[in-house]
């Protein structure tokens, strides 16, 4: 038992890179942290972790026992939660992110199902288009669209988002609609600006089964997905987003959809978690139920 509750304080300080948040994560004393990690590595005979003033860097032995460690307490958490799967005995904080653009009520709706399903959890909810430190805010999991940067995150796909290009019917009557992807060069687009990178978010279009990407003559450009919404809205120009931000604006004729023969194709949606290792039953239930009801979130605009 010293040995496994040595290895969760290994993985976590790996994790964190601080035993001082190692420590408060696990709710200990710092001091006892310390001791676990120097008895650790007295028993193997090796050194795990690199220490400055500053940073806690695992050795290249440490790299290795990681990877192992990873399996070994995944197995176990697995093995230990295998009966325990009902909506009344699971519980504990869930903390989850979403896109702004899933902000949307009738995914709010299939959030409400879950906690219905699942009283026991308390679910916290974040709204955000940034990239997020999920270990570093203490966040179980995020749901992202579109292709992923290389990290150190577990990366689960949960479907696919339809993406959809519209204007506002005003602007469309000032320009007249494109028909065609070279009429695209006569409009304005709303520019999206990723906080991730700094860069403009191309659109896309399926030409042919080939995915072409374009970056429109902005009129303006935002960094939130429900301000770039309310540009098309507005009538600033052409956007080009999920149709789960939009179809409510297209069931009332207050944006109305374009160059569908161009329509891209949808983007993948992936859940991301810290680790393989030691998921919580709540972060593990969630994923499952998300990856399984996914399409009904939000039908017509999801799918898997």
């Amino acid at each position: 038992m010293e040995l496994l509750q040595s290895m969760k304080l290994f993985a976590r300080l790996a994790e964190l890179g601080s035993f001082t948040k190692a420590a408060e994560s696990l709710d200990i004393g710092r001091p006892q942290v310390t001791r676990y990690i120097k008895e650790l590595e007295s028993s193997l005979g090796v050194r795990l972790f690199q220490r400055t003033t500053r940073k806690v860097a695992l050795t290249a032995e440490g790299e290795r026992f990681y990877e192992r460690v990873q399996d070994i307490l995944g197995s176990i958490s697995a093995a230990t939660s295998m009966f325990d799967r009902s909506g009344a005995t699971i519980g504990g904080r869930l903390r989850i992110d979403i896109p702004t653009a899933f902000a949307q009520a009738e995914f709010m709706e299939g959030l409400k199902d879950f906690t219905t399903e699942f009283p026991g959890i308390t679910m916290i909810l974040g709204v955000t288009d940034r990239t997020v430190d999920l270990v570093g805010e203490g966040i179980d999991c995020a749901l992202r669209i579109g292709e992923l940067p290389d990290s150190t995150l577990i990366a689960r796909s949960v479907g696919m988002a339809t993406m959809v290009t519209c204007a506002a019917p005003k602007y469309l009557h000032e320009r007249n609609e494109p028909k065609h992807l070279e009429d695209l060069v006569d409009h304005r687009g709303v520019n999206f600006l990723s906080g991730q990178n700094n860069r403009i978010l191309p659109w896309h279009f399926s030409v042919d089964g080939q995915d072409r990407a374009y970056i429109s003559d902005a009129g303006i450009t935002v960094t939130e997905s429900n301000a770039y919404v309310q540009c098309g809205v507005a009538g600033f120009g052409i956007i080009q987003a999920p149709g789960i931000a939009v179809g409510q604006y297209l069931s009332s004729g207050a944006l109305i959809e374009i160059l569908i023969p161009y329509r891209p194709t949808p983007r993948p949606v992936t859940v991301l978690h810290p680790s393989r290792a030691h998921i919580a039953p709540q972060v593990q239930v969630f994923i499952e139920w998300l990856q399984e009801r996914f399409p009904q979130l939000h039908p017509g605009w999801l799918e898997q």
